[in-house]
């Protein structure tokens, strides 16, 4: 009998390994309810301190990535929020690019709060539809937001540029009022669609490469990002012809200004191309990869290609801060005065976009 009840024991850690290669932990846990069902206590017993070693290895193997992800959904949550309410608590920010930044702001910061929604509902509490609808809502939300703030940035920077006599007037600040209302309107009502009822829970073969939206929908999200693309693209060229034309009109004059006037004139025009340069950069390599993604990629295309793609557009909302906020002298010396009021001070001069 003996012999008999080592021979179970050994074939039955055997079935466990074979199983335990082959299939998931959920079916691990049900092949320990069937061991301690028809076979003696002690198997269960050893599945029991084999599944305790294993929870034990996988946390260690994950906490790593887990707080890289935290850690950065934070900081985007917090820069964000930083910009928002310089601008906010600054009655001297009130020119039309400062309600703009405001916007992109507001929106990155959503994007972060999303995310780290995202993250609280898949390891802190179960994930249930509603959360998965609501986090995804809230994601298209701030990112359409996000992503129209930015081609309104560039349409003010060449009006700026275009019609320099009338920037700055209160027709200019209700114009940009009245676009950004627009935009947020536009952005809200796109945003329900994954919760009222334009999803693909109830039917997996219509989901796209983002689940829970559908393939119909992402294509045209995807579709409209694309148009904002170009379009901010064709506004940036138009900034690069209109100060082209600047330089050349201040060429022709040269010879009214004093030598070392022209060589700064043309070293502040290469740096602005250069800075233009690294903004369009960024933000082709932020938003078309995702873009031509959701339009060509389907619900059988390979997960690790989605992620590749939305990372770089979520990471958006961590660079613009950066690159047009932070870049700002005036929200700089805004900053800098709440950080060291008896060191820096603070005047109530606005740079217009020229210098975000």
């Amino acid at each position: 009998m003996g012999r008999r009840a080592s021979d179970a024991k050994r074939q039955f850690e055997t079935t466990w390994m074979r199983t335990w290669r082959s299939k998931d932990k959920r079916g691990f846990f049900l092949l320990i309810q069937t061991g301690a069902t028809h076979r003696s206590g002690q198997c269960s017993i050893v599945c029991i301190a084999r599944l305790g070693s294993s929870k034990r290895r996988t946390p260690a193997r994950n906490n790593g990535n887990v707080l890289i992800r935290l850690s950065l959904r934070t900081l985007i949550t917090s820069e964000n929020a930083i910009v928002v309410t310089t601008i906010l608590a600054t009655p001297s920010l009130r020119a039309p690019v400062f309600l703009l930044l405001a916007s992109l702001g507001l929106a990155d910061l959503l994007a972060g709060v999303a995310l780290i929604l995202r993250f609280l509902f898949l390891f802190c509490v179960e994930p249930s539809e509603w959360s998965e609808l609501l986090t995804s809502g809230l994601l298209v939300t701030s990112l359409t937001a996000s992503l129209c703030s930015l081609m309104g940035v560039a349409l003010d920077r060449y009006l700026s540029l275009s019609h320099a006599l009338t920037y700055g007037s209160s027709q200019s600040r209700r114009r940009a009022a009245v676009l950004l209302l627009l935009v947020w309107l536009g952005a809200c009502v796109i945003g329900a669609g994954p919760v009222m009822g334009w999803h693909c829970l109830g039917e997996p073969k219509s989901c796209s490469v983002a689940r829970p939206l559908t393939r119909t929908y992402l294509s045209l999200l995807c579709g409209g990002f694309l148009v904002v693309v170009v379009v901010t693209l064709q506004l940036y060229a138009g900034i690069c012809r209109v100060a082209r034309r600047h330089a050349h009109a201040i060429a022709t004059q040269r010879h009214f200004l004093p030598s070392n006037q022209s060589y700064a004139s043309k070293h502040s025009s290469g740096r602005g191309f250069s800075r233009l340069f690294l903004v369009l950069s960024v933000f082709v390599g932020c938003w078309m990869p995702f873009s031509l993604w959701g339009l060509l990629g389907d619900a059988s295309s390979p997960p690790l290609y989605t992620y590749a793609t939305l990372v770089p557009a979520a990471g958006s909302s961590l660079l613009n801060p950066i690159l047009y906020s932070l870049r700002n002298k005036d929200i700089r010396k805004v900053l800098l005065h709440a950080c060291c009021p008896h060191r820096y001070t603070h005047n109530t001069n606005v740079h217009y976009p020229v210098d975000v």
